[in-house]
């Protein structure tokens, strides 16, 4: 029998939600299409395809809804871990409901499952004495003194509002992808599998050894990096909103990236070349699969996906 190759595919916040949009289903669901559309390609080459996804505008929702189901009626808050398998549980019908329209256009027979994920992290991890990933709505300095009273929250100015306050959360390393070999199970059988949401559901081992929910969110990129490399993916792709990595993007002196190797990539990382809030994190998730074993990552955009002339490719060297 001749073995697929395997492709991991980690789609951008803007694959469902764009910034200059209200977020209704309508929106969410045709984003969603013009995206997986471009996935369906990749199948159509005969690779074995697992998609991941961010959450971020989705996961800010939910907890905002949270917030106003306590003020206004008393409903007891679910913890963030909760909020990110919610969020996991609803994008994944989307993409799923969305990728099943597509197979079915094409004439193509193929199974798409959802896994809510979880991704073991350490409880010792030092992410969780430096929250930094800011999550959830935009409060006063009184409201956040309040809440950081009430719930131990920690909170840090806001740099997009002026005199405002974002809760922050620990973002720490993602050791293990709990549901690895039911995901290799279920792509080796030819399915395509949602998995990862969100960077997936963070748990930790307590001192028994038992499963617990993290008060944490994980990258998206690095966790699926994680997952690439854990089920040796031919082929890692990282889907973003341009078709390339840029140095000195949207300058005078822009610059397309063709290729990196390692070295070069963690030379331009030690230089601080890629910004912590854009590139910097992708390209630290194509390290992290090519370190591991990985043998390609690209970054590019959607649209681009099945054009090879198109995306920043990481290589050995």
């Amino acid at each position: 029998m001749i073995m697929s190759k395997l492709a991991i595919v980690a789609l951008g916040g803007n694959a469902l939600l764009r910034g200059d949009q209200k977020g209704t289903i309508e929106e969410q669901i045709q984003n969603a299409k013009e995206t997986l559309e471009n996935v369906l390609g990749l199948v159509k080459e005969g690779y074995n395809v697992v998609i991941t996804h961010g959450n971020g505008p989705q996961v800010g929702n939910i907890l905002m809804r949270n917030d106003a189901g306590e003020e206004l009626y008393q409903i007891p808050q679910m913890p963030l871990d909760i909020c990110v398998a919610d969020s996991q549980g609803g994008i994944g019908y989307m993409l799923e409901q969305v990728m099943r329209n597509i197979l079915r256009e094409n004439g193509m027979d193929k199974e798409v499952v959802t896994l809510v994920t979880q991704v073991e992290v350490d409880k010792d991890d030092p992410a969780f004495e430096n929250p930094t990933k800011r999550v959830g709505k935009i409060y006063s300095k009184e409201d956040a003194d309040r809440l950081s009273k009430e719930k131990g929250w920690i909170f840090k100015p806001s740099p997009k509002v002026e005199g405002g306050w974002r809760r922050v959360v620990p973002s720490p390393w993602p050791n293990r992808i709990i549901n690895a070999n039911v995901i290799d199970q279920l792509v080796k059988q030819g399915n395509i599998v949602i998995a990862v949401g969100g960077g997936g559901v963070p748990v930790y081992r307590d001192e028994n050894g038992m499963l617990r929910g993290a008060e944490a969110v994980i990258d998206k990129d690095l966790a699926s990096s994680v997952l690439a490399a854990t089920l040796k993916a031919d082929d890692f792709y990282i889907v973003t909103d341009v078709p390339y990595v840029y140095l000195n993007y949207k300058k005078p002196d822009e610059k397309a990236l063709e290729t990196l190797t390692v070295s070069q990539a963690k030379q331009y990382m030690e230089q601080g070349v890629f910004g912590e809030g854009n590139m910097a994190p992708k390209i630290k998730a194509c390290l992290n699969y090519i370190e591991h074993g990985g043998t390609r990552a690209t970054i590019t955009e959607a649209s681009k996906l099945n054009d090879k002339k198109y995306g920043t490719k990481i290589i050995n060297g």
